[in-house]
């Protein structure tokens, strides 16, 4: 059954609540759910509900087609000056003899490790050290197009950013367009946990505000760069934090239309100081992808990290909202394994990929970091696989 003939059905039940098919009328006449509407469908709607009216968003965006790319992480340091209560892979820096530190030529020896690999995007973030200042992360985003122009850097977030600028005494526009001079071409969503300081305060209250966040990347935007936004959830906030979340990234892509994607980002609880909060269940994780979609009418793409949440959870989300799975990984981050994924070896080749998203019916695409085509796998046939490769050069769609 369409999505469609799924929405229209459900809004022919006659025991389905009015509020609930108040809002479903909505969707499908494309109007906007209020903040109170966001809350109720937390509150009250089931998973299968959720799931029509977020599928029926999907598929009226992207039609079947899910999105992956071919990435690698860099993670500069998983040392820290913050003291955030939900992360498994910072520390601090009185303890930084368990931690890393690298320096310029250490980050470009991981680039050149990918030279003959037809990656399209370098993922850079970690913690936060004084000696990470601006001029070295200039440097690095120079060096780095210097040797390879077309890659892609999807470099920091704002934690990252409010702390550098204010030791440069650079205002958050000046430091953005700087950087931006210097090679780096989008934003990575972190950082964002939840905004409302209720919680903030109790979970990362020595990181930069929620409008400190905002502001960063409001500049960015202005500066015709694309940044992703992410919300953590499962700890200790409450529905209605969840959605003043989304209100407020909901209201600044009204302003300036630079989010592309959405993550929501669900909270692990190995070896953190929040190691006593249960971790929410899989139904809770489609549960909120499907109202993040309902809700953020504005932001193009939902986005799941399967390596957050699993292979199996990630093909799920499919049916829930979700377009974008993330990329190949090749193994280079340890953000999500630290804190007690299933995926303690992140890493997937391209056939995996495409495999795990054509199992589901769907139709599979890479992606630049901009959502560019660059190969519809749809009629791909693979040659069998090398198990040590884990890319596979194809012709690239223009």
């Amino acid at each position: 059954m369409e999505s469609t003939q799924k929405l229209s059905f459900l809004l022919n039940d006659k025991n389905l609540s009015e509020e609930l098919k108040s809002i479903a009328q909505k969707v499908l006449n494309d109007q906007r759910i209020t903040f109170d509407e966001g809350v109720y469908l937390y509150e009250h709607a089931e998973l299968g509900y959720l799931g029509v009216l977020a599928n029926y968003i999907r598929e009226k965006k992207h039609g079947d087609i899910t999105y992956f790319n071919r990435n690698f992480h860099i993670e500069p340091t998983n040392v820290c000056v913050y003291d955030c209560k939900f992360c498994s892979y910072s520390r601090l820096i009185k303890n930084r003899t368990d931690g890393w530190e690298m320096d310029v030529d250490g980050m470009m020896d991981i680039i050149r490790k990918y030279d003959n690999e037809p990656v399209t995007e370098v993922h850079i973030t970690g913690g936060v050290v004084p000696k990470q200042n601006l001029e070295f992360y200039a440097e690095f985003f120079k060096r780095c197009k210097e040797h390879r122009p077309e890659l892609h850097i999807k470099g920091l977030t704002p934690v990252e950013y409010y702390y550098i600028f204010k030791k440069a005494k650079l205002s958050h526009y000046e430091g953005m367009k700087y950087l931006q001079s210097c090679g780096l071409d989008s934003m990575p969503g972190g950082g964002a946990e939840i905004f409302h300081p209720e919680i903030r305060e109790k979970i990362a209250h020595d990181k930069c505000t929620a409008d400190q966040w905002l502001d960063i990347h409001e500049q960015a935007h202005k500066l015709g760069m694309h940044t992703n936004a992410t919300m953590l959830y499962g700890h200790i906030e409450e529905y209605w934090h969840r959605v003043d979340h989304m209100e407020r990234l909901r209201t600044l892509q009204d302003k300036t239309g630079g989010f592309q994607t959405f993550i929501p980002l669900k909270f692990r609880n190995k070896d953190n100081q929040m190691d006593n909060v249960p971790e929410v269940s899989v139904i809770e994780d489609l549960r909120n992808y499907a109202i993040a979609r309902i809700y953020l009418d504005n932001f193009p793409h939902i986005k799941a990290y399967w390596a957050m949440i699993s292979r199996n959870t990630a093909q799920l989300s499919l049916a829930f909202g979700v377009d974008d799975i993330d990329g190949t990984l090749d193994d280079t981050t340890k953000i999500y394994s630290m804190a007690g994924a299933e995926e303690q070896n992140p890493a997937m080749s391209t056939k995996e990929l495409v495999d795990l998203i054509k199992h589901v019916g769907r139709h599979p695409i890479e992606r630049d970091t901009l959502y560019n085509v660059v190969t519809d796998y749809n009629e791909v046939e693979f040659e069998e696989e090398n198990p040590k490769k884990q890319y596979y050069s194809l012709p690239v769609v223009n």
